[in-house]
This record gives C-alpha cells, sequence and structure tokens, in this order.
C-alpha cells in the first residue's frame, strides 16, 4: 500500500510525559509505566551502550521490541537525540518493549560498515537474553539511523525478526545522484563500508544501499520525508518506493512540511506517531 500526503493537519497539543524522580521508572499517564535502564553496555566498546524500557505491567505474552537508531551522519549523533520522542512513542505503545541505543560511529580510521550492523545484531542478541524469548522487532532510525534500519532489515536480518521498518528521512540509494550533492558523501565513499567485506562484483555505494536488497521476503515500510530536505533529496522517497512496489513490500510513504531536521517538530511528529499506530495495527491483522 503507498500513500503520499502533501499536506498535514494540525494535531492536538504535544503529549505529556512525565518521568518520576527515580531512576528506575517512567510514568507516562495514570495506567502506563515502564521500568527503566539506562547506559547499558551491550558491547565491550564504549560506544556499545544503550537505554532500555520494559512495561511494568507483568504479562506472559511475548512483547514486540522497538529499536531506536540515532542520525548523525554516520560519525557523529547519540541516543539522547530521540529520548524525547522514544518517550512520545511509549505513550502510544505502552504494550511494547523499547530500546534507544548508540552504536559504534565511523571515523577516519574506524568503518560504519559491518560495524554498525553488527552493533544492531549484538542488540537483539542482548534482547533475547535479557527477555527471556527473541522477540519481533520493529527497528526505527532517522537520517543515518533510518539507513542503517533499513538496511539490517533488508539484508542483515537473518533470523528474520524483523518485523517492521519506520524509516525517518533515511537515504535509501546511496548512487542516487541526488544523493551525491551530500555535503559528507566523500566521506561516505571512502570510510562507511569496510572494503575487506566486499565480494567480487558489488560496489561498495551498492553494498550500502537498502534498495539493492529489497526481496519479495523484506519487511513492511513506513517512510517519513520532508517536503524541503536539502539532505536526503525527494529523489530518495522514490527510489526506495519503487523498489518496494516492484517486490510486492506492504509500505507507506508520507511526506511533512519541512527541511532535514523538521520531522519531530509539532505537529509533524504527532501526525508520524499516528500513522505508525495505523500501520503497526494493519501488519498485526495479517
Amino acid at each position: 500500500m503507498k500513500k503520499n500526503i502533501r499536506i498535514i493537519v494540525l494535531f492536538p497539543t504535544l503529549l505529556f510525559l512525565w518521568i518520576s524522580c527515580g531512576e528506575k521508572k517512567v510514568k507516562l499517564g495514570k495506567d502506563i509505566g515502564f521500568d527503566k535502564e539506562e547506559n547499558i553496555h551491550y558491547g565491550n566498546s564504549s560506544g556499545q551502550v544503550m537505554d532500555l524500557y520494559i512495561p511494568d505491567t507483568k504479562t506472559s505474552k511475548e512483547k514486540d521490541v522497538f529499536i531506536m537508531i540515532h542520525g548523525g551522519g554516520w560519525r557523529s549523533g547519540n541516543k539522547s537525540q530521540l529520548t524525547f520522542f522514544t518517550l512520545s512513542m511509549m505513550k502510544r505503545f505502552p504494550d511494547h518493549v523499547f530500546v534507544n541505543m548508540n552504536y559504534k560511529l565511523a571515523s577516519e580510521t574506524n568503518y560504519g560498515l559491518p560495524n554498525q550492523m553488527n552493533d544492531i545484531k549484538a542488540v537483539t542478541a542482548f534482547l533475547k537474553k535479557k527477555l527471556r524469548y527473541n522477540p519481533k522487532l520493529i527497528i526505527l532510525g532517522n537520517s543515518a539511523g533510518a539507513h542503517l534500519s533499513m538496511l539490517y532489515a533488508y539484508k542483515f536480518d537473518a533470523d528474520k525478526k524483523v518485523k517492521a521498518v519506520i524509516n525517518i528521512v533515511g537515504p535509501a540509494d546511496l548512487s542516487d545522484p541526488g544523493f551525491k550533492n551530500y555535503q559528507e558523501y566523500s566521506f561516505v565513499e571512502s570510510r562507511l563500508v569496510d572494503p575487506e567485506t566486499i565480494k567480487t562484483g558489488i560496489s561498495k555505494i551498492d553494498f550500502a544501499s537498502p534498495v539493492k536488497w529489497i526481496k519479495s521476503d523484506s519487511p513492511p515500510t513506513l517512510s517519513y520525508y520532508g517536503s524541503s530536505d536539502r539532505v536526503v533529496p525527494s529523489t530518495q522517497e522514490k527510489r526506495l518506493d519503487s523498489a518496494l512496489i516492484a517486490n510486492h513490500i506492504i509500505h507507506e510513504s508520507y511526506q511533512f512540511n519541512g527541511g532535514h531536521l523538521d520531522w519531530d517538530k509539532h505537529p509533524n511528529d504527532l501526525f508520524l506517531i499516528d500513522k505508525i499506530k495505523t500501520f503497526i495495527k494493519e501488519i498485526d491483522k495479517k
């Protein structure tokens, strides 16, 4: 399924969020609460830390997990960028587990891939051990984090545990001529992918492009792009949608009014959360 929204209507005021003074609890209303663990190490690197939120309602039902992945051009950023949005999502999905993760950043001495894919995999292994079951995953990222979300879901999810991808202003095809105007594109070409991981017959850019790995069994995908984004051009949305359509993947695509960093501003954030809620409900019916 495919939808394009060009005009966004106003939504009610921002969600009221309250974090209790105690370090181990988050209260988001009278009947919504989570147990909180911050800066958990899921690996040995200093960058391999995450925040974990588990609903405090006791039930034997296995809960799905949202994994939140921040942006920052693959070589900067921090999970704190998504803390408020994670809390807003928790308000609407009180029966889900949430992870807000950091990952090893790319640099002049460290490649982004496959390290960042391995970090997501390490988080899933940590969750399996922590929760004592192997949860279904909804991976949500913005910008570079959205790129990592899609790439993991389409190529690296060997266990097929990703039930949906939420792509927020993510580059999906790094070979797109429009994306080559990205001011850090030379870094993408030289430091995003470790050349030793590449097999003969595929370029580093194609290896790192999520659209190149979409197949008929790829997970449903919801995308959100800015109408005046100067970082990730509108051609990225079109290329991604074309690949999803060609492989008959359930998907929705929306546009918000604004640039690359405006997706979580009011009312764009509430519009997105509403669409995610409906999208997940539809997936669960199938």
